[in-house]
């Protein structure tokens, strides 16, 4: 709720024309309609009316506001509307009447990035403001996103320039930005990359984003997609311009995630596993997997420790040590004064005890003095007074002696408390080199990262041109296979022409064997009728039939070739038939 008021903030400052925290009453009508259709919330326009109903003349304040949005706006807020859009909205009321982009670096989108970043590192107070700690943190992250050093002397003249102030509005953090003061010799592009960065990483709460494969639930097929963890969920894309959304695997308390061997020609290996279904999911590397797999655990045991995201507890851990530190340096200060008050006390001890000491002094002389008028006439009672006199002179040299101890005592007191100073001093410096030691942590864990991302391209052109290996291996089985058809039709082919010729064979022979018959049936007749005409008729013998043997049978009949022909083309036959299977 205080990060949406902070934004409704804005908006409503915008709508303040003469800057007396007042808006009118129609103005504010148009607004919480514009809330209620962002935010997805019935929007009731009787409410703000019975709401304001005592003010009916003049505008209304930001106080007399505030009780109705909580009420019948925000109370009603779910976490089912585009936040993005909302602050979107609330931007548009607010930007042009506050920047003048022409004279930045940046475009209005960036502009729009750096505002939301402003209002999430801003202070829980009103008016907004973002406070230098914060600024520095912004700067420094920037500069690691464009992969520029981050340089303390430029900062250091910044905050002398801001003297007491040091804080900034939105509007005065975006001309910071827009006029590039941190990002010299950098072009538009890289400082609108290093902005965008920031916002992916604390507004979007993005984690952690790369390619990975993962395995399908119904085809059991792997497929490349855009993985991007965020605090309570892990979502796929077909790309990287996250424009088209595949899926979601909801993190919650009841999630794990476990490395899985080698299986299907994948490697490195993970899985996801949740209520109602599990997750495969294969990462280019081990060494990818196994941040994979401590960036999901990290999101799970935040849940199950009820925490928000990791870049809002970094926001709240900051702010928790700055208000230990401003407790603390109000301590030893209120300390300081008690040591100032305690040494101002003794000193005036001393000075009385001085006043003392020369008041006793003074009277030493006196007596002297009247000691010497008297001593001729009174030698006698002179030297008992003398004497009494030196007892006196012994005991305030003794508290003398007293007094200079405890002095003593006093300036010890006093060292010791001037060395327990310069310890804290030693300790402060410590703690600054300390901080200065992360820095450089942090400016080597950034160049690891470049030289993972660098890899990471690396490994990408290998698996480009492993798949274009592939896709040419495929393309050469294709025609393998097409030819092979085409061999198997071709012999198909051939098998029913041979079996065709078999049947052409099988009528043959049954045509010859008809033939057979019927040439028997004739040479019985033509031997029963030359019986008839030797017998009756006494005649020579007539012409004999042929010979009686089998005759060649043909397609073309009986006795078409003679056995030579028939021989020749029965061996033409063969050798085509040869050379066919041989061509298969």
């Amino acid at each position: 709720k205080e990060e949406l008021l902070k934004s409704i903030w804005h908006a409503f400052t915008a709508l303040d024309l003469d800057h007396r925290g007042k808006v009118s009453k129609s103005q504010l009508k148009v607004l919480s309609h514009n809330l209620c259709t962002v935010m997805k919330i019935p929007h009731d326009p009787v409410a703000l009316e019975e709401h304001f109903k005592d003010d009916d003349t003049g505008p209304l304040s930001n106080h007399g506001y505030m009780p109705y949005l909580n009420r019948f706006i925000l109370d009603k807020v779910q976490e089912d509307f585009d936040v993005l859009e909302f602050y979107r909205m609330c931007w548009t009321l607010c930007y042009k009447k506050n920047i003048h982009s022409q004279h930045l670096l940046i475009s209005d989108r960036d502009a729009f990035k750096v505002w939301c970043i402003f209002n999430f590192l801003s202070e829980d107070k009103y008016p907004l403001v973002i406070i230098i700690e914060e600024i520095e943190y912004f700067l420094r992250k920037m500069m690691e996103a464009m992969g520029s050093g981050w340089s303390e002397e430029s900062f250091a003249d910044y905050k002398l320039q801001l003297n007491t102030k040091n804080c900034l509005t939105a509007w005065e953090l975006i001309e910071l930005v827009g006029l590039g003061l941190f990002s010299k010799g950098l072009d538009r592009q890289t400082l609108s990359m290093g902005i965008t960065e920031v916002f992916t990483e604390l507004i979007l709460d993005v984690l952690k984003q790369d390619y990975m494969m993962k395995k399908g639930h119904k085809r059991k097929n792997w497929t490349e997609r855009w993985f991007v963890l965020r605090p309570t969920s892990l979502s796929y894309y077909v790309g990287e311009d996250v424009e088209e959304k595949r899926g979601d695997i909801i993190l919650d308390q009841s999630c794990c995630v476990e490395s899985l061997p080698d299986k299907d020609g994948k490697k490195c290996l993970f899985i996801i596993k949740c209520i109602d279904k599990s997750f495969e999911i294969s990462a280019s590397d081990k060494k990818k997997k196994q941040e994979w797999i401590q960036a999901i655990q990290s999101c799970i045991q935040q849940l199950r420790l009820g925490l928000l995201s990791p870049h809002r507890e970094a926001r709240l851990r900051r702010r928790e040590l700055r208000q230990r530190q401003q407790v603390e340096e109000e301590d030893l200060a209120e300390r300081m004064k008690q040591l100032q008050a305690a040494s101002d006390t003794k000193q005036r001890e001393l000075e009385a005890m001085r006043m003392k000491m020369e008041e006793a002094a003074a009277k030493a002389a006196l007596e002297e003095l009247r000691r010497k008028k008297t001593q001729l006439d009174l030698q006698d009672r002179y030297r008992l007074d003398l004497e009494r006199e030196k007892m006196v002179r012994q005991q305030m040299e003794e508290q003398v002696a007293q007094k200079s101890s405890e002095l003593e005592q006093y300036l010890q007191r006093v060292r010791q408390l001037e060395d327990m100073y310069h310890r804290l001093e030693e300790a402060l410096e410590d703690e600054r080199q300390a901080k200065q030691d992360e820095e450089a942590m942090r400016k080597l864990q950034a160049r690891l990262l470049e030289e993972e991302a660098a890899k990471r391209a690396e490994l990408e052109q290998i698996q480009l041109q492993q798949q274009r290996a592939l896709c040419q291996t495929e393309a050469e089985k294709r025609e393998l296979m097409a030819e092979q058809l085409a061999k198997e039709r071709d012999l198909q082919a051939a098998t029913l022409q041979l079996e065709r010729l078999e049947k052409e064979r099988q009528g043959a022979l049954e045509q010859y064997e008809e033939v057979s018959r019927k040439l028997k049936r004739a040479a019985t007749k033509t031997k029963t009728w030359k019986d008839k005409v030797a017998k009756h008729e006494g005649l020579v013998r007539l012409i004999q039939p042929g010979h009686k043997g089998l005759q060649q049978m043909t397609n073309w009949g009986p006795a078409a070739f003679t056995d030579a022909e028939l021989e020749q083309r029965k061996k033409l036959w063969q050798d085509s038939k040869n050379q066919g299977a041989q061509a298969q």
